[in-house]
């Protein structure tokens, strides 16, 4: 079989600009959206807008990543599509999410570990999470010159109904709907 693709091949142009693909880029990372995520988000301070209103109530002799550098590890993770906090775990020192993240000490500090964001997801009380909405509702708020009239909220609320007996089906009912027997076929 000939490989009928020749590199690199080029694009339309673009505004008179010429653009072309090549595929010769070496050591690249899928991660470079991460940099302009970055930029907005140090832009509107949410990461530290954050950190002040959560308490910290850890030991501080024994603290290695900030509150706001977890925050930011977090979001960062989340929208680069790591949902899961072991990913962070197993990205390349030199990933996008790592140049974006890296403290002074540089490329050779890692992320915060899988435990250590697992127990700030479960560390907030009542009280705090009620000041974190607070906060993002308000950062939302500043986001526009003046208050909306009125804020539609989009919510899917789809029946995905499952069949037989997979695990957490039971959190799929969707309003007293019960589930579909398994086929006994099957």
């Amino acid at each position: 079989m000939t490989d009928d693709t020749m590199l690199p091949f080029s694009f339309p142009a673009v505004h008179a600009k010429k653009v072309t693909a090549a595929f010769d880029g070496g050591r690249l990372t899928s991660n470079g959206g991460v940099m302009l995520l970055a930029m907005a988000e140090r832009r509107l301070g949410l990461a530290d807008t954050l950190a002040r209103v959560f308490p910290d109530r850890r030991d501080p002799t024994r603290v290695v990543h900030s509150l706001v550098d977890m925050f930011r590890a977090r979001m960062f993770a989340i929208c680069c599509g790591y949902e899961d906090a072991d990913d962070l775990d197993h990205l390349p020192v030199r990933s996008g999410i790592q140049a974006r993240l890296r403290s002074p000490a540089g490329y050779r500090s890692r992320l915060c570990s899988q435990p250590t964001l697992s127990r700030l997801e479960n560390s907030p009380r009542l009280r705090d999470v009620i000041r974190l909405t607070y906060t993002l509702v308000d950062a939302w708020m500043d986001s526009y010159p003046r208050e909306p009239e009125s804020v539609t909220l989009d919510i899917d609320d789809t029946c995905d109904v499952v069949h037989g007996h997979q695990q957490l089906s039971l959190f799929n009912a969707h309003y007293g709907r019960t589930l579909l027997p398994a086929d006994p076929r099957l």
